[in-house]
């Protein structure tokens, strides 16, 4: 069992193949199919965006059964998230998790554009705009691009919650878990962390 600094180094090393083009893509064999038939032992959780351009297995270079992925529009982060989250924790003894967004999110322009119209969205997109909305209207009003700023936000946000919701801030007081956040890049396929 690795732990969570380990398994960021992991994560981050994967990336760099990943940005070079010089993937190994580990675990993908029969055998480690039929060992994780078996039970499974993901080394992290990454909680990211839907968006097809940032499939995390791929951009950290990883395979059957390394990461413990939960996706969702702008990792809207929602009960049923936490439950995900929660259970990777407590039933699987993942010591990693990692907040995932991209620039140029979809869900975040969204939601900046419902939030300047002071509209509302049609449908079930509402729940996510809803989910979204304060990381918009904390980067309202700063210097630079209202998009990335938000994407930031939404990040840091997203953080935020995980680190105090109670479950997971037992486990984080504790040392048991390690919680940041991190932004990829399209253009460059590069991950960076920026919340720690």
């Amino acid at each position: 069992m690795i732990n969570a600094n380990q398994g960021l180094q992991r994560l981050m090393e994967g990336n760099k193949r990943f940005m070079t083009t010089n993937p190994l893509y580990p675990n993908l064999t029969s055998e480690r199919r039929a060992e994780v038939a078996k039970g499974q032992n993901p080394f992290a959780i990454i909680f990211g965006c839907v968006d097809s351009r940032v499939p995390p297995e791929l951009v950290f270079d990883q395979g059957l059964g390394d990461l413990f992925v939960i996706r969702t529009a702008g990792q809207a982060l929602d009960d049923a998230v936490l439950g995900s989250i929660q259970f990777g924790v407590e039933e699987l003894d993942i010591p990693l998790v990692m907040v995932l967004g991209h620039e140029k999110c979809g869900a975040v322009a969204a939601t900046i554009q419902v939030v300047e119209k002071n509209a509302v969205a049609h449908g079930p997109i509402n729940t996510l705009v809803e989910i979204i909305k304060p990381a918009v209207e904390t980067a309202m009003g700063k210097q630079g691009d209202l998009l990335e700023n938000s994407v930031r936000a939404n990040i840091q946000l997203t953080v935020d919650k995980l680190k105090t919701s109670p479950f997971l801030s037992n486990y984080s007081d504790k040392g048991k878990i390690k919680i940041v956040g991190a932004r990829f890049d399209l253009n460059r396929g590069a991950v960076n962390i920026i919340v720690h």
